[in-house]
């Protein structure tokens, strides 16, 4: 089983068992349209007082093993899954992907349908979905690999070797998959059309957590044990800077215009934000306990905080959290999907599963 990396001194607080949920606060809209010249103005005017839909935000919690949905910041519903799900990726047919390293598994959820259990031949981690849904990309954790198989029936449609303890994977648009390998201090990058590795990139110590500018010219990637954010440029495929990111840094995201960057630290309750431009910290965002996954959605970020059950609010305009959200035991991934479409570019999900080695 995969073992949680934990500082030792760090007190562990009692589990809730109690899973929480609220109802989705629905967005109105006019439901029907006059004609009259007077009618125009005054419907520009309702919509723009009507706040933009953002993205909805799932929530992957594995010791409760649920998905949560959370829509206009409320908990919409929840999903029960196979035990111990880690990670969450979604196609642009609004398919979501889930993968159980110890389950040697992912669960498919379809629109409509029951979750469907997809065996694979891999200690199942990392994830990215080809955008027709018709491949996933899986990290083997245990294996060093990654492997292409079938959405239908799990079968192998091709392999090639990584770096030390894949972590988590980001597919950009031109078909290349970028791949944190942990205990090799490397980014690997692999051809998805031929399924060859083409570059390996120098980083930080213990890169795990991975997300893409929305432009997709950076790379950020997050390093666990140095405690710092390595920048890549995904044309030229070389590291552009290293700057400081926190206390044992888990989970990045980026804000939909690429201005800032979020990073969550494990070992401070708290969000680190940089400035795309600069790379200099900007604030820091008191969070939940133990805080991993963080995506954005519009304008919110959201934490999943795992010592505490629930999900951080994060205003991305003043930098505070507004609220938390309590969602089922353990919550760790965060994705940021929308409905029959490509997840969210300027989102990533914390991969980890139950721990990766303790630092050194």
């Amino acid at each position: 089983m995969i073992q949680r990396e934990r500082s030792s001194s760090k007190r562990q607080p009692v589990r809730r068992s109690a899973r929480r949920h609220e109802d989705l606060e629905a967005v109105s809209a006019p439901s029907e349209r006059r004609q009259g010249s007077h009618i125009l103005p005054l419907l520009l005017l309702l919509l723009a007082a009507t706040p933009a839909l953002s993205d909805p935000v799932w929530v992957v919690s594995q010791k409760g093993a649920e998905l949560a949905r959370i829509e206009a910041v409320q908990v919409a519903d929840r999903t029960p899954v196979d035990q111990a799900p880690i990670t969450a990726a979604a196609d642009r047919a609004g398919r979501l992907y889930l993968t159980h390293p110890d389950g040697r598994a992912v669960t498919v959820i379809e629109p409509g349908k029951p979750p469907r259990r997809v065996p694979v031949p891999a200690q199942a981690f990392g994830l990215a979905a080809s955008p027709d849904g018709a491949s996933l990309f899986v990290g083997d954790w245990s294996g060093d690999r990654i492997l292409r198989v079938s959405c239908v029936d799990g079968a192998v449609e091709g392999t090639v070797a990584v770096g030390h303890v894949p972590a988590h994977l980001v597919l950009d648009r031109r078909g290349r998959l970028y791949v944190a390998d942990r205990e090799s201090r490397q980014v690997s990058v692999v051809d998805t059309g031929t399924m060859t590795r083409i570059a390996v990139v120098p980083t930080g110590d213990a890169p795990f957590a991975l997300a893409l500018d929305p432009d997709e010219t950076r790379l950020y990637v997050a390093n666990v044990r140095s405690g710092d954010l390595t920048v890549i440029d995904t044309d030229t495929l070389r590291a552009r800077a290293t700057v400081a990111a926190g206390r044992m840094p888990y989970g990045v995201a980026v804000t939909a215009d690429g201005a800032r960057i979020l990073v969550t630290n494990q070992h401070a309750a708290a969000v680190t934000v940089i400035d795309a431009a600069g790379l200099g910290i900007v604030a820091t965002v008191a969070v939940g306990p133990y805080p991993e996954g963080v995506a954005v959605a519009g304008s919110r970020a959201y934490v999943a905080n795992w010592f505490s059950d629930d999900v951080s609010v994060i205003d991305l305009s003043t930098l505070r959290e507004t609220a938390r959200l309590p969602v089922a035991e353990g919550p760790r991934g965060v994705l940021a999907a929308r409905p029959g479409g490509e997840p969210s570019r300027a989102a990533a999900v914390d991969l980890r599963a139950n721990g990766g080695v303790r630092p050194r």
